[in-house]
């Protein structure tokens, strides 16, 4: 009898052993929002992006599905800068103090078909921005990591929206799926940034 007890008590001093080491684990495996990138990076300079769109040849049968829409690349540096903002691992200064650049282009800005209704007409779209960048280490003049292709995209039914009129491609029928799309592009960019590398 007197056995069975002892037994019994080292299993549930195990158990609760076990139960605090594993709550303890637990604890140090949540998610953070700390940065990765090294301590000695706190700030970084946006270079205005360039737009590169090669809207010559957008005639080609490949291609039908590309677009121009002017200042994009605007849109795209304001987006960014402020997706840092709100981030705050790093912070958009001058170029002279900053301890980081970016440098980036817009080479695509795209408008592709994902689904159509049964009269043939579209009924999803998937709108893609691509950009070409990389990262520079401002004090040493080095590149820390180039990224070609690197995209946001937002895909959206036409009728979710007061102007989904599919017949019709104005700016303002645009404007809520653009924006949607460079918040996800500026997002992935910061994400990219202070991720380790």
């Amino acid at each position: 009898m007197k056995i069975e007890i002892s037994r019994m008590r080292a299993k549930m001093v195990a158990g609760g052993l076990l139960l605090a080491v594993s709550s303890l684990w637990l604890m140090g495996c949540g998610y953070t929002t700390r940065s990765m990138i090294s301590n000695k990076y706190r700030t970084i300079y946006i270079t205005p992006f360039i737009n590169k769109v090669d809207i010559t040849s957008e005639v080609n049968t490949g291609s039908k599905f590309k677009i121009y829409r002017p200042h994009l690349e605007t849109d795209i540096t304001n987006a960014v800068t402020g997706k840092y903002l709100f981030d705050g691992n790093l912070r958009p200064t001058n170029k002279e103090s900053a301890d980081l650049i970016l440098k980036g282009e817009v080479v695509e800005y795209r408008k592709d078909p994902l689904r159509y209704n049964e009269n043939d007409e579209v009924s999803e779209y998937r709108m893609s921005i691509f950009v070409n960048m990389s990262l520079w280490d401002n004090k040493e003049n080095k590149m820390l990591w180039e990224a070609n292709g690197f995209s946001g995209y937002f895909e959206y039914f036409t009728n979710n929206y007061p102007l989904g009129n599919v017949q019709r491609f104005s700016d303002n029928e645009d404007q809520i799926p653009l924006n949607k799309a460079l918040d996800d592009l500026a997002r992935r960019i910061v994400e990219r940034t202070v991720n380790e590398w």
